[in-house]
């Protein structure tokens, strides 16, 4: 199972981490694995691209974590909204036993 944990501080977000494997397929036929590791780096990759905000990536084997720094823009917030909407839609279309969305206050 996917396990996505979405960090809040306050009303702000201050990074999320996507740990774990779906196990709906056999690796390289998982779809749900692949549109969690699309959504969660093309999130990533467009703070990156779009934003000034900073951030560190740590990543591994069924693990990708961002973790903010400081003041997060609204461009940010609005990239990490979409993603969740992506991720629920995921989630609601395959069912909870693959994958599991926990909003968390650090």
């Amino acid at each position: 199972m996917i396990e996505i944990i979405i960090h809040r501080r306050g009303n702000q977000y201050a990074g999320f981490v996507s740990k774990g494997h779906a196990g709906y397929a056999e690796e390289g036929y998982d779809i749900i694995c692949a549109a969690v590791s699309v959504l969660t780096v093309n999130t990533i990759n467009s703070i990156e691209a779009f934003t000034t905000d900073h951030f560190a990536v740590r990543q591994g084997d069924g693990l990708v974590e961002l973790i903010l720094d400081g003041t997060v823009s609204k461009e940010t917030a609005l990239l990490i909204d979409s993603m969740i909407l992506g991720l629920q839609d995921i989630q609601k279309n395959y069912g909870n036993e693959y994958m599991n969305i926990i909003f968390e206050e650090v």
